[in-house]
């Protein structure tokens, strides 16, 4: 395996047909379209209907993944699933799930809770394993059903967030021109109380009799998880680009977790990036998590925009606190 890197051979991604809008927001909470837009780049959102589980639409993203590739399940031998919103809770894993939905029998299967970074973690881990020899063929899939998790009558939180997935196909390459060239991963556990999910594990397990309250949702401390996430936004592409020898004119992409266009315009104004190298889709998909960045990607691709050669960088942050980046020459 000397001289090996290994590259994403194939994108794929799935969004709920349900489509919500900040108009329709509005009619049951106190806020408006322009005041979403205005503050987080955000105007629609897609939410999962009963049968659109975390599994199920992380099964749809790769299976469109393995299509455009040619491939069949059995081909893969493991996936990675970056995900906070799995079907059950802690077990099965949902990489489980989904191997069995694609018809795999055996590969490798495990679960990354590294929240909006999973992706980034993913692609780290997932080269490691092609590179060390353990794997060929790996599945990095983000999924995410926020939706189930969300409190929907706090404004606060309830409007940044929605479902989807997306996965890569990423696999054995000859050529070290190309691929995940190298990753930056970091986390800073003493900001695990800003986001999370308070209710329900070991710690504070569900209670027979319990009534559903806000310990039930998802929790964010708005304010303290923006100034981290420009910050280590900031922190990541300027390390990155330093490790790399790259100057921003050398980068073409940098594809962001869309979580806030303020977030990105911050960080992008603090390392002088123009606002133009970020791809932003948080728009239409709002923040899908561990989602994000291979919806992303997919998007991109589908639109025409990821062509050979071109350097690309992306930048994740989220609960733990995690952040990091991995840069690809596509």
């Amino acid at each position: 395996m000397e001289n090996m890197n290994a590259y994403i051979s194939s994108l794929g991604h799935f969004v709920p047909q349900k489509r919500v809008s900040n108009d329709e927001l509005s009619k049951t909470l106190d806020t408006n379209d322009e005041w979403i837009r205005s503050h987080t780049g955000i105007g629609n959102r897609h939410i999962a209907s009963e049968e659109e589980t975390t599994a199920y639409m992380g099964y749809q993203a790769a299976k469109e993944a393995l299509n455009k590739r040619g491939l069949t399940a059995e081909d893969i031998d493991m996936i990675l699933v970056a995900t906070v919103t799995p079907d059950y809770h802690e077990m099965p894993s949902t990489a489980c799930l989904i191997q069995d939905m694609l018809g795999n029998k055996s590969c490798a299967a495990v679960d990354i809770k590294a929240a909006c970074t999973g992706f980034v973690y993913g692609l780290e881990m997932g080269k490691g394993l092609i590179n060390n020899g353990t794997c060929s063929r790996i599945l990095v899939i983000g999924t995410e059903r926020l939706s189930r998790v969300l409190d929907w009558t706090n404004r606060n939180n309830c409007i940044l967030f929605g479902d989807g997935a997306g996965a890569a196909v990423l696999e054995v390459n000859d050529d070290e021109t190309r691929g995940v060239i190298n990753s930056l991963l970091r986390a800073e556990g003493s900001g695990a109380g800003a986001l999370s999910h308070p209710k329900g594990g070991t710690k504070d397990p569900f209670k027979e009799g319990d009534v559903v309250g806000k310990d039930h949702y998802l929790f964010m401390d708005g304010r303290r998880v923006y100034e981290f996430a420009v910050r280590a936004n900031t922190v990541i592409l300027k390390d990155l680009m330093e490790k790399n020898n790259l100057s921003v004119d050398d980068i073409d992409w940098i594809v962001p977790h869309q979580a806030n266009r303020r977030i990105i315009e911050a960080a992008a104004k603090r390392d002088k990036i123009p606002i133009d190298k970020f791809y932003l889709n948080m728009e239409e998909f709002a923040n899908t998590s561990g989602a994000s960045i291979p919806l992303a990607l997919s998007d991109m691709e589908e639109k025409g925009l990821l062509k050979r050669g071109q350097k690309i960088l992306t930048v994740g942050f989220g609960a733990g606190l995690t952040y990091g980046g991995n840069y690809i020459i596509w």
